[in-house]
This record gives C-alpha cells, sequence and structure tokens, in this order.
C-alpha cells in the first residue's frame, strides 16, 4: 500500500433509468427534497437526528408507544440513546403489521436443501409459526430478557427460531453452524443463555455432520441452559435428555398459533453477535429492536434494492451478521429472501446459477473467495442456466482482487449488472461504504459511504485525506452502531474510541479516489511497512492472483533487521499446477515487474488453502502468528482451523 493511491480503474458501469428512477434511494431522496446524492450525504450526516426519523418513517417502523427524541447524544459519540422513550418490537414491524394487508399472502422467505428439496413461506404462514414457537418458549418459562442460542443449520425454522426470541422479549444469541463445542460454550456462558435452538445435524456434500453433540457438550459446561430445543434435520441417531431437550416437532407444532408481540422498549436488547477480536476472547457486541433491523434495512434498500416481488439471497449463515441482516432487511421491506442449506458447490458446480434460475433470485450476494473458487469450472456452469432475473450481484467479507471481479462482471453478469461492494461489520450492523444503483461504479471499488455514516479516511495526524491510504473512521454516530459489548464497555470505548475524541476508528485501511469513489484495502493491523513504505497486503495478492497458476493468495510482513518489514506470500494453486521452484521464482518476478524490486517477498510457500472465517474472511493475522510461531489467537470462528497447522508444517 504506497503512501499515494492510485488504483488506476475506469469507470465500468453507469446506471441506467432502469436502476435509477425507481430506485429506493431516489424515492427517498424525492419524497424529503433532496436535489442529489452528495446533498443526501451532507444532509444524513450533519442532521443525524433528521436522516435518522426520515428513515424510520420510510421504512414505517411502528411504534406501541413513540420515542420523544430521536436521539440524545449527551454522553458523546460512543453512547448515544436511540428513540428515546420509545416502545416497540421489531417482530410487529416485520410480521404483525402485515396481517389482514396484502402482504400476508406474499413469500416472505424461500428455503432449498442440499438435496433439492424446497419450501416457501407467505408472510403469514411465518407469522403463524414464530407465534407457535413465541408460546412454546414462554411454556418453558422463558420471555423478556433471557438469551438464548441459536446454533442450528439453514432451515426455515432457524429464521422462526429468530424471530419468536424476538418476539417474546428475549435476546438471540446467533452461533455459526460449524462451531466446536469450546466456541458455543464461551458464548453462551458469557451471554449466561438459558436455552438453545439446536437440531440433530445437517448435511454437506451429501454427508450428515452432527450438531446435538456439541450442543449436549456445551450444555454440560453452561450451568445458565435449561432447556434445548432441537430440529429432527439428518434422521441421525440422537441421544436425548428427558428433562432439559425437547424436540421441535412434539413442543412446537400443537401450539397456538396467536400469540402475544412483548411490547419492548426500543432500546431493549435484541441480539448478542460475537465477533473474534484480534486478541483476547470474542466481542459481544449488544444491538437493540430499533438498531440493528432499522440499519439492516436501510441498506438493503439503498444499497441492494429489493422491492417487494424481488428475491434476496445472500450466501451466508445465521451465526455471521449477514445472517440477521438478511432476515430483519428482507422483511422490513416487505421482500423476499432465500436460505440455502448445503454447499453452493453440490453436487455440481452449477448449483448456485441453478437456484438462481429456479428461484428468480434478482440479488446474489457473494464473496470474492467464493468467485475465486467458481473461476476454475469456467464459464460452462453458468451458461446452462438463464439467469436473466438478476438485477445486482453484492459482494461483502474482504477485499476483491482486479481479475476475479471482472470475472463475475464481465463473464457471468456480461458487463451489465453491478456489483454491490458492502463492507462494514459486526459492530456497524451493515455497511460503512456501499455501491447502489445511483451511481457509477469502478472494478473493486463503492460508490460512497452508506447515507447517514460520516465516514472519512484520516492519516496518522486525524486529518481527512483525499487519493491516500489512511485509516478508515466514521465522525458521527448513526442508529444501528453497537450499544458497546457485553459485559465490557471499557474494551469497547478502547477498541473503536480511544485514538480521536468521539472518532470511530474501524480498524481498517481505505482510500478514495479522485472520482470520489472508496476502496477498502484490508485491516490495517495487516499493513507492512518495508523500507519506510506502507503496503496493504491486497495490493500484493492482487498480483498473485494475476498468475493463471494462482487460485488464492495471502501476504504478510514479517520482521526485517534492515528493512523493518519483509514480504512473505502464501499462494493457493488450482488444482492442475505443479508447486516447484520455477513457479515461485516467476510468482516472486511478477512482485517486483509490478510493485519494484525493494518489495520482493522473502518467501513463497503453496498452501492447500488459507485459514479463513466462515464469512470467507483470510485471516491474516493467524497467518502472521503460525508463520512466527507465535499465539494465533481466537481461533473459533475459522471454518478450516487445519489450514493454520498446514502453515507450521510448511515451514
Amino acid at each position: 500500500m504506497s503512501e499515494k493511491f492510485d488504483f488506476g480503474g475506469q469507470i465500468v458501469w453507469e446506471p441506467s433509468p432502469d436502476y435509477a428512477d425507481n430506485a429506493h434511494i431516489s424515492i427517498f431522496m424525492r419524497r424529503y427534497g433532496v436535489a442529489n446524492f452528495n446533498e443526501l450525504m451532507t444532509r444524513s450526516t450533519e442532521d443525524v437526528a433528521w436522516f435518522t426519523e426520515a428513515v424510520l418513517q420510510y421504512l414505517n417502523i411502528e411504534f406501541y408507544k413513540p420515542y420523544s427524541q430521536v436521539v440524545d447524544l449527551s454522553q458523546g459519540n460512543a453512547w448515544p440513546r436511540w428513540c428515546v422513550g420509545g416502545k416497540m418490537n421489531i417482530v410487529h414491524n416485520c410480521l404483525d403489521k402485515y396481517i389482514h394487508t396484502p402482504t400476508e399472502g406474499r413469500t416472505a422467505l424461500i428455503w432449498e436443501g442440499e438435496g433439492g428439496q424446497t419450501t416457501s413461506l407467505t408472510y403469514g404462514e411465518l407469522s403463524r409459526k414464530v407465534n407457535q414457537t413465541a408460546n412454546a418458549l414462554r411454556a418453558l418459562g422463558l420471555g423478556k430478557g433471557d438469551a438464548i442460542g441459536l446454533y442450528m443449520p439453514m432451515t426455515p425454522e432457524i429464521v422462526v427460531a429468530l424471530l419468536a426470541i424476538a418476539k417474546i422479549g428475549g435476546i438471540i444469541l446467533p452461533l455459526f453452524s460449524g462451531y466446536g463445542a469450546g466456541a458455543v460454550i464461551s458464548r453462551l456462558a458469557d451471554a449466561d443463555a438459558k436455552a438453545i435452538f439446536t437440531a440433530d445435524g445437517f448435511y454437506r456434500h451429501g454427508k450428515p455432520v452432527s450438531m446435538k453433540p456439541i450442543a449436549d457438550q456445551a450444555a454440560a459446561r453452561v450451568p445458565t441452559l435449561q432447556h434445548m430445543i432441537v430440529l429432527k434435520r439428518s434422521d441421525m441417531e440422537t441421544p436425548m435428555d428427558p428433562i432439559r431437550d425437547h424436540w421441535w416437532h412434539d413442543l412446537i407444532d400443537s401450539q397456538p398459533t396467536q400469540s402475544q408481540t412483548e411490547r419492548t422498549d426500543a432500546e431493549d436488547i435484541l441480539m448478542i453477535i460475537y465477533t473474534s477480536g484480534t486478541t483476547g476472547t470474542p466481542k459481544g457486541a449488544v444491538h437493540t429492536h430499533c438498531g440493528f433491523p432499522v440499519k439492516s434495512a436501510q441498506d438493503m434498500a439503498f444499497g441492494t434494492d429489493l422491492h417487494p416481488g424481488q428475491v434476496l439471497y445472500w450466501i451466508t449463515d445465521m451465526g455471521w451478521m449477514m445472517g440477521p441482516w438478511l432476515v430483519f432487511g428482507a422483511l422490513l421491506l416487505g421482500g423476499t429472501f432465500l436460505i440455502y442449506d448445503g454447499a453452493p458447490n453440490y453436487p455440481a458446480p452449477d448449483r448456485l446459477w441453478e437456484m438462481v434460475a429456479r428461484h428468480r433470485i434478482t440479488t446474489l450476494g457473494v464473496s470474492p473467495t467464493l468467485v475465486r473458487a467458481l473461476i476454475p469450472y469456467g464459464e460452462a456452469p453458468f451458461r446452462k442456466h438463464d439467469l436473466t432475473s438478476l438485477r445486482f450481484f453484492a459482494s461483502t467479507g474482504e477485499p476483491w482482487n482486479p481479475d476475479p471481479w471482472f470475472w463475475l462482471f464481465n463473464e457471468v453478469g456480461e458487463g451489465k449488472l453491478p456489483i454491490i461492494n458492502y463492507s462494514g461489520g459486526t459492530e456497524i450492523s451493515g455497511g460503512i461504504v456501499m455501491g447502489n444503483p445511483i451511481q457509477p461504479l469502478k472494478p473493486c471499488a463503492f460508490s460512497a459511504p452508506c447515507p447517514g455514516i460520516a465516514a472519512d479516511v484520516f492519516d496518522e495526524s486525524g486529518q481527512s485525506v483525499r487519493n491516500q491510504v489512511g485509516e478508515l473512521v466514521i465522525k458521527a454516530p448513526w442508529i444501528g452502531m453497537t450499544r458497546g459489548f457485553w459485559k465490557d464497555p471499557q474494551r469497547y470505548e478502547s477498541t473503536y474510541w480511544s485514538r480521536w475524541l468521539n472518532i470511530w476508528v474501524h480498524g481498517d485501511f481505505a482510500a478514495v479516489d479522485d472520482d470520489g469513489l472508496w476502496y477498502i484495502l484490508g485491516r490495517s493491523d495487516d499493513t507492512i511497512k518495508v523500507a519506510g513504505k506502507r503496503l496493504g497486503p491486497a495490493e500484493v495478492e492482487s498480483v498473485l492472483v494475476g498468475h493463471p497458476n494462482v487460485v488464492e493468495a495471502a501476504v504478510i510482513g514479517v520482521p526485517d533487521p534492515i528493512k523493518g518489514s519483509q514480504v512473505v506470500a502464501f499462494c493457493v494453486l488450482d488444482s492442475a499446477s505443479e508447486a516447484d521452484e520455477q513457479l515461485r521464482a516467476g510468482l516472486k518476478d511478477l512482485v517486483v515487474a509490478s510493485m519494484g524490486k525493494p518489495l520482493t517477498p522473502r518467501e513463497i510457500l503453496f498452501v492447500s488453502d488459507l485459514p479463513k472465517t466462515r464469512n470467507a474472511k483470510v485471516m491474516r493475522r493467524m497467518i502472521r502468528a503460525a508463520f512466527l510461531g507465535e499465539d494465533p489467537g481466537d481461533t473459533s470462528s475459522l471454518m478450516n482451523p487445519e489450514a493454520v497447522d498446514e502453515i507450521k508444517h510448511a515451514l
């Protein structure tokens, strides 16, 4: 990452009237007398109260008792209070208010299983299942303020459970379906969970994977946990504790289909999402009824432009913030979302495109990692299917490299579909920066900050800079921001608010180019400084994956007594390539030709996989720790911890 930023990208997509005229963001601006996007950004960040109230009105967020003040900033930017004195439950806005309206009969969710099974639920059907589940939870003695874990595969029942917990005023604890016992235990124990939803197992690549035994191990170690509700998904033999455990179908299916929604305060806790940090235990980001769901729906409206009758599928797990984001956002907008329980390339590499065609998906959310994995299969898998329903691609999880971005844009999308790039985080409730339907796009870029996010790029002295790499910051509060870390307010303040007064420092390096487009260049703690020059891993990684034999790459900096740091690269090759010295030398030459001789990698190592979180983010800090023989820290978020061991052995 050079001090002077020059991505060199050209505008490749311009919004047509078909995209721009009836986009949510255009309708919003017309409704509130905003002349253009620049004016929207100015007003939304300089008058946070006006913008927040306008969004609440636009989304038709209903309150049982109106708030007296949109936002109270008397305790500073780190600790605002939102919708002060208001009473509302987000489930009323997702489901209850649609009953006896035309929306009741619309499709809310579509589900597909790996084996090809499909089902769908209308808003009315989903509401009745949520009511039954809420009644079951109350029958177990659970209610307002009780934390309940969600450790399930991506089935319709996980959506029902998520909403039922919120309906009774409980606290949702989303857990990745692939977590081991240690990760489940630490999160349930930290939140004093009283119950957990789980399943006997699920299917991946046609084989059953058990879940209940891991939930049993967790329950044995969490003394507050009194109940386990188990979905029969895989027909695996499943021992049940007769006192603690309940089969979903026995407990819930006979419950009444009517149920009262708890009248919660707008700022009552809705959900705690645990996110792994660079050091220490996982952080529990606290979210409220009027926070996370509103920000989710706002971003979904203004970015991916979901309307009733359209279908959004984002490849995710409920344990990542994009799972709840998908559910709350789509339901608040009256749209349809799809969830899939299976591998995206099973039983064949065209599975994803087959689902797009079958369900007429309009917006497809992917990760750059998935796209890189699909490229070696070539064009045949997507050419076989009718993809004309697609209006948008969307992406999040990590920075793009140009080659896979162009493959998705030019080959799959034929240069016609925008890629709505999206970056933020669990603590943001969505995005800091995002593409949208009314602004031009460059490869790998973001059109702008999300409306309402006062984003900026600061240099080391805290000055705003353009066309230069710096720290991504936010200068004003927004309704989706986390209400701190569970039981640890000091850690929250030190993580985000300790560098500059009243400024959120996100921990990413970013840049804004001469045309005003934004770029996220990786975690700032991943930055490498070689002989005084700052270098971002993404720059070198893009060079390496530009080689036809390299599928993925990760770059780290290691200590050097003369230069301060040197570059070490890890490359994943395609199945047909030989990991030999000739290829290693060729890759070094490629980096030198692109980046200059001072940035020659000290080493290039070949591995079969890179350690990634379940939302496909490459964990460079763990790669670096493994290379240097240091403690990698919390590895519970990894979907492939064996990749860390492979790096150690590769040395």
